[in-house]
């Protein structure tokens, strides 16, 4: 399926027709019953993720799951499919083949592609959909950050942000340090991500 193909269909996609998109590592999305293609992460991203992952994964309590890269439909009609990079669920919230109740934190790693989808289009859909915890990661090599976003009266207020070798901690979804500046830099960030 191309965009092209997807574009002069009639009917809404939902996540059936997701199914038959190429498996080539972009990732494919649905707003509205409309194709959102990616495309596939690069090194820093892809690092960042699998750093957060390990550490979110290694802290979490045993009543959490850390996913990367969730596919979660926000309605019944499942025309309207996002995929964030990280992912905490409630265990038990846990369903195949897709979410449909709100993580407790999506955490979207910044592309150049992506600045406005994540910082603006990303954070209303989430919102929206009430997902409690929003952060955003800046994968800047020189000035790595982290944002996050609480929910609050239906829209996001930024709650914390930090940059480089400033401990980012917070309670939501559970209590967790992070120090952006090893989601990303070469050494020993498995003892130092935490701020040790």
């Amino acid at each position: 399926m191309t965009i092209g193909q997807a574009e002069s269909r009639r009917h809404p996609l939902t996540v059936d027709d997701l199914a038959r998109t190429p498996d080539d590592g972009k990732r494919y999305e649905l707003v509205d019953g409309r194709l959102d293609v990616s495309p596939a992460p690069m090194y820093p991203h892809t690092l960042i993720e699998s750093r957060l992952m390990i550490h979110l994964g290694v802290s979490a309590p045993e009543e959490f799951t850390v996913l990367t890269g969730p596919g979660i439909n926000f309605n019944a009609d499942r025309t309207h499919h996002r995929i964030p990079d990280v992912a905490v669920i409630r265990t038990e919230d846990g369903e195949p083949p897709y979410l449909t109740r709100p993580p407790l934190l999506a955490v979207e790693v910044v592309s150049p592609e992506s600045v406005f989808r994540d910082h603006h289009v990303k954070a209303r859909e989430y919102a929206e959909f009430g997902i409690p915890s929003y952060w955003i990661i800046n994968p800047s090599a020189e000035k790595p950050g982290l944002l996050e976003m609480r929910l609050d009266d239906g829209g996001y207020r930024e709650s914390a942000q930090v940059f480089g070798q400033d401990v980012f901690e917070t309670d939501v979804p559970f209590p967790i340090a992070i120090v952006p500046h090893w989601l990303i830099a070469p050494g020993p960030w498995k003892a130092r991500i935490a701020g040790g």
